[in-house]
């Protein structure tokens, strides 16, 4: 097992009616600035209770962060925290929302030149602004670690962002939430929160027993409750194990002392921002091509995935490897989530010529866990994927 150190200082405060504690866990002398998105809180009920927890405060809102967090938009929220000298920020969404929150707290306080830079230059922040959750839509787990990703349509290119001073300071998930989410969005929350696992655990045995096991049991947990949250979301006990599953997939527990990968998520950042592609759908699209190529590679863990979560039985360590390749990409079927590029877009011919360009010319030569996977071998993988 590898070393490490883990510290993850966000209060979860979980379960039914929870977002009527709100006000508990704010500053009583707060200016907050409420962050959501589209406006579906706003005809599910959750609107409504968050206002009704905040009565008292001084509250200044700002909506319409889109699905992918988009730059311009939060410079626009920006220049109300700076104009309406905010002290606080409270994400009221999904991963998008939340993520979106991430950079602000970051640059409401950042020192530097333009805000751009702590994306481009990879800038870890160290203290950002205060912010709580209130999660509506389980997926990224967002709402328990301190990274984000944020897009920027004039460019079309989306980056990673994170830091130990943006973590949430609490994060209230109430299961209650999931009943009013689309369908689409459901199959893509149990695709995102299960390749989250994967980029933490399908690497190379690395002596992690207790985290290898933690991460099969997310999975498996994932597989039984999908079909149940998916058929029927106002099933509360599928929903808060649909829930907690996802915000443990990727909270920091299962990726310490043990190697991860994350290659898949580089690669399919780049298919949102060129095609606007869910986050979730770019994961399912690259994620069995990667595993295919780096087989040798993976096929250990591949295996070990295939008997723990599949089922699968045998002693050939290829043939299990190949079918638990196979299982994956059934899984994401069953969910209605197509695996291929070619069927989101027509024009998908100089993708991966394009992608493996713009990985050379960030300096971006050595993926995976090995670091070992080089812009000409990003190229082979989004060309297998069309």
């Amino acid at each position: 097992m590898l070393n490490f150190e883990l510290k993850n200082p966000t209060k979860i405060i979980f379960g039914k009616g929870q977002i009527a504690n709100l006000a508990k866990e704010l500053p009583q002398d707060a200016k907050i600035l409420l962050l959501y998105g589209g406006g579906s809180i706003k005809t599910n009920g959750i609107y409504e209770q968050v206002k009704t927890a905040l009565d008292g405060f001084d509250v200044v809102e700002f909506g319409g962060i889109p699905a992918n967090p988009e730059y311009e938009v939060l410079l626009e929220a920006l220049k109300v925290i700076k104009e309406q000298h905010i002290t606080y920020l409270l994400a009221v969404g999904g991963g998008s929302v939340i993520d979106g929150t991430k950079f602000l707290s970051a640059a409401a306080l950042y020192e530097g030149g333009s805000p751009w830079e702590i994306l481009t230059k990879s800038i870890k922040t160290e203290k950002g602004m205060p912010f709580g959750t209130v999660l509506t839509l389980p997926a990224t787990a967002s709402e328990m670690n301190s990274g984000a990703v944020i897009t920027r349509a004039e460019t079309q290119e989306k980056f990673s962002m994170g830091g130990p001073g943006l973590f949430p300071v609490f994060s209230i998930l109430d299961p209650q939430v999931v009943a009013s989410i689309p369908q689409r969005q459901l199959a893509n929350g149990v695709t995102d929160a299960f390749t989250h696992v994967l980029e933490q655990y399908m690497t190379y045995p690395a002596g992690g027993l207790l985290q290898d096991r933690f991460a099969e049991s997310i999975m498996q947990t994932l597989v039984e409750v999908a079909p149940k949250v998916i058929a029927e979301p106002t099933n509360y006990e599928a929903a808060a194990n649909f829930m907690w599953s996802c915000t443990m997939a990727l909270n920091g527990l299962i990726q310490k002392g043990v190697p991860g990968d994350w290659a898949v998520h580089m690669m399919g950042h780049e298919l949102t921002a060129l095609f606007g592609i869910d986050h979730a759908r770019t994961l399912a699209i690259v994620a069995p091509s990667h595993y295919r190529f780096n087989f040798e590679a993976k096929k250990e863990k591949l295996a070990q995935y295939g008997k723990r979560v599949w089922g699968i039985t045998g002693d050939n360590i290829d043939e299990i490897a190949n079918e638990a390749i196979v299982k994956t990409e059934a899984f994401f079927h069953s969910l209605e989530i197509k695996t291929t590029l070619s069927e989101y877009t027509e024009d998908y011919k100089g993708t991966a010529e394009k992608i493996a360009g713009r990985f050379t010319e960030r300096g971006w030569l050595g993926l995976g866990e090995h670091k070992s996977l080089t812009p000409a071998n990003v190229q082979q993988i989004i060309e297998m994927s069309y």
